[in-house]
């Protein structure tokens, strides 16, 4: 039954297609961001849950 609800709808099969551009557009940003992001950035997001210190202003903080 589901085999023929599915298929009766038209152009169904670009479903997946586009689901799985989706998917690899999405990962290839997140490499691409990995790949260039500034390290100075990523030390400072590692020792964030390290510090009880107030909120200070530090420029990769928004306010």
């Amino acid at each position: 039954m589901k085999k023929e609800v599915l298929s009766s709808i038209e152009n169904i099969e670009i479903y997946p297609i586009i689901s799985l551009l989706i998917f690899v557009i999405f990962f290839i940003g997140m490499f691409i961001w990995v790949i260039k992001v500034d390290k100075k950035y990523i030390d400072h997001m590692k020792e964030m849950p390290l510090h009880d210190e107030p909120h200070k202003s530090s420029g990769y903080e928004k306010v």
